[in-house]
């Protein structure tokens, strides 16, 4: 797995650790943007370039909490090498990197920051209603909760409260797990297969180019 670290000058830089490495690390879970290309790639990171493009915000922002938390950190934009066949066949993993982080932060791109204009109550309101609108809900490898949001995301994404505590999966129908990815969107078809193979443990080669029915069998 290969994590960044922020250093003292702000550079990020990457670090590999192994399954054997206990290190805690947060983990951010967000949508992808319209176009692949204003995305900070691993390629953009290796060489300290990216800085001016659209996805460097969500970066910036994970990079500032991870830091706060003392934390390494993992996105997946700019952690995997999408050159590499290795690598995107472990991305079957990423259920489980997002399982095991000690943080996960959930960048929303569609909800906006308190801007001072509204009271406290106003903005909790408010917040609460763009937070459920949020097309952060659709995305298909949605994970994770915390016990305040826990509600929410219950009523929104229909995902039972115990599994947001925890609980294993395979104690939960198919039928149930297969129905929490009917509202996803994801930008390629077959990758609203692949979103469930976590939630369903299975690990299993990529093959894009298909369809999602294919992709399902």
């Amino acid at each position: 797995m290969r994590l960044l670290e922020r250093k003292p000058d702000s550079d990020l830089v990457f670090r590999e650790v192994t399954h054997n490495d206990a290190a805690a690390y947060a983990i951010l879970s967000h949508t992808w943007l319209a176009h692949n290309t204003v995305e900070v790639s691993f390629q953009d990171t290796e060489a300290g370039i990216g800085k001016n493009k659209a996805g460097w915000r969500k970066i910036q922002f994970c990079a500032d909490k991870a830091a706060a938390d003392g934390l390494r950190f993992w996105i997946d934009p700019c952690c995997v090498d999408t050159r590499n066949n290795t690598e995107l066949f472990r991305a079957n993993l990423m259920f489980h990197w997002y399982q095991k982080a000690a943080r996960c932060y959930v960048f929303l791109t569609d909800v906006s920051a308190h801007d001072g204009k509204e009271t406290s109550q106003q903005h909790v309101l408010h917040g609460e209603a763009a937070f459920r609108k949020s097309r952060w809900f659709t995305r298909g490898e949605r994970l994770g909760s915390q016990p305040t949001l826990e509600l929410i995301i219950h009523e929104t994404t229909g995902i039972p409260k115990a599994a947001l505590r925890g609980e294993p999966l395979d104690s939960l129908s198919r039928d149930e797990r297969m129905s929490w990815a009917s509202q996803r969107h994801t930008k390629e078809e077959e990758d609203q297969a692949y979103s469930l193979l976590g939630i369903f443990g299975v690990s299993m080669l990529l093959n894009y180019g298909k369809g999602k029915e294919k992709a399902l069998k």
